[in-house]
């Protein structure tokens, strides 16, 4: 989370509980009683949803929806300063990061007695979704609508050229004292301005035109596609409580010596720069460039990569790590209701559509991303294979188990405000990775003061 965005979110902290008691109308002078206006971020999934708002008007004609899409940084302070405003949208995407911090302030409205007046069915989702949004106050926030994890996005024609196979590349295992054969593979894609590998004599790490491990940022404070699985595969885990929070680790020697392990790729240059991967290049463009081999991302990204015309992209698993296992954060997103909305009938109906398996057979078969409801992933996976992709990689962790929530808490912008700039200042090699010791201590204090 950005500073502007943190600055935001504190600043309104103080009206936030007003704003949804006093149930301004957001409108309700300029459109009908029925009538949802429903916010997305992600505009490749605006045609699926905009299907989704036909079938459900077909269904429900006394209702009407109104989308509208935002970018992600303009999404959060819209819909921030929707809340202090009283003009929320009746309905929005939520994300596990946030809605604690919304919960907590009371901006989105509990759903459990709708959901127990309506037995709507919490057993037709991916194991552990629906449970991501029950609060830390124990009621239920949101329905989920999909699902994602992570994997490695390989460049196949670099990988070939390196001798590589598909299946060196999905038996990766790591460790912090050598890197495993993860690093070795890393080292030989990448390739020097004489084309001399990492892995051969003479490399010059100073003068790299094509990197083994791409990355996009330092992680903050959860390390989503970055970072986590290499952490939670040496055992560590975010905090007491997890997913919600109640006491971080960001200090223990596990996470310090993965973080280290992780810098030495920049150290030998398979990695680079903090500076250079933050330059205004997004990973993918790079990606794309062919100057990464390996890039991580999330299934989120397959729309993205799938874009890029210059490389023949294929999917790897993640590696495995010293406890055997090849974790995945396992996030996804839900549709929640703003608790100042004065239509809650229309809004509620609405959130019942979009969780039901009629709508994410919709979200399926555009094979954007992975639908909530289980009944929907063949349709899913249909999708993604004609597009080209085997997602596999994406659901071993699923069905295997391994996989990890997103950390969540109510004071999830402060931490971010303490864990950004550290992991920032230890990746451009400003600080030690000790000194997340220090970092993580800070953030406990914030705990303990929001206790």
């Amino acid at each position: 989370m950005n500073l502007s965005r943190r600055t935001l979110l504190k600043a309104g902290m103080a009206g936030l509980a007003a704003s949804a008691v006093a149930g301004c109308n957001n409108g309700a002078a300029d459109r009908g009683a029925g009538e949802v206006i429903y916010w997305l971020w992600d505009s490749a999934q605006l045609p699926m949803y905009t299907e989704c708002a036909k079938v459900f008007q077909q269904q429900n004609p006394q209702y009407r929806v109104k989308i509208e899409q935002y970018g992600w940084n303009d999404y959060w302070n819209k819909l921030v300063t929707g809340f202090i405003s009283g003009t929320a949208p009746d309905v929005f995407t939520s994300h596990s990061a946030k809605y604690p911090l919304f919960a907590d302030k009371g901006q989105v409205l509990p759903i459990d007695d709708y959901v127990a007046r309506d037995n709507v069915p919490l057993d037709i989702y991916q194991k552990s979704l629906a449970d991501r949004w029950i609060g830390a106050d124990g009621k239920r926030y949101g329905l989920p609508k999909d699902w994602d994890t992570e994997v490695y996005f390989y460049n196949s024609g670099l990988t070939d050229a390196a001798g590589i196979s598909a299946e060196q590349l999905n038996s990766m295992t790591w460790n912090p004292s050598d890197g495993g054969t993860f690093e070795q593979i890393v080292a030989r894609l990448t390739v020097d301005s004489k084309g001399r590998r990492g892995d051969q004599p003479g490399f010059d790490k100073n003068n790299v035109k094509v990197y083994g491990l791409g990355y996009g940022d330092a992680g903050g404070a959860d390390g989503q596609t970055s970072w986590s699985w290499y952490a939670a595969s040496n055992g560590w885990v975010y905090s007491e409580g997890q997913p919600w929070g109640t006491k971080f680790f960001y200090g223990d020697p596990k996470f310090t010596e993965t973080i280290g392990w992780w810098r030495s790729l920049i150290t030998k240059g398979y990695m680079p720069t903090y500076a250079q991967a933050k330059s205004g290049v997004d990973i993918t463009t790079s990606f794309g460039a062919g100057k990464y081999g390996l890039t991580p991302n999330g299934s989120w990204m397959l729309g993205t990569y799938a874009g890029l015309k210059g490389v023949k992209t294929k999917l790897a698993r993640l590696t495995q790590g010293p406890n055997g296992k090849r974790p995945s954060m396992m996030n996804g997103l839900a549709d929640t209701i703003w608790a100042g909305t004065t239509r809650r009938d229309a809004s509620w109906a609405w959130v019942k559509f979009l969780g039901s398996q009629t709508a994410q057979d919709i979200v399926a078969k555009a094979g954007v991303v992975f639908p909530a409801v289980t009944a929907s992933m063949p349709a899913a996976k249909a999708a993604f294979a004609k597009a080209g992709w085997d997602v596999t990689p994406f659901l071993e962790p699923v069905e295997a188990g391994d996989v990890f929530p997103y950390p969540a808490n109510p004071n999830a912008a402060d931490v971010s405000a303490v864990m950004s700039p550290a992991m920032e200042s230890v990746m451009s090699f400003a600080s030690d990775p000790s000194s997340l010791i220090k970092a993580n201590k800070d953030v406990n204090k914030i705990l303990a003061a929001n206790a």
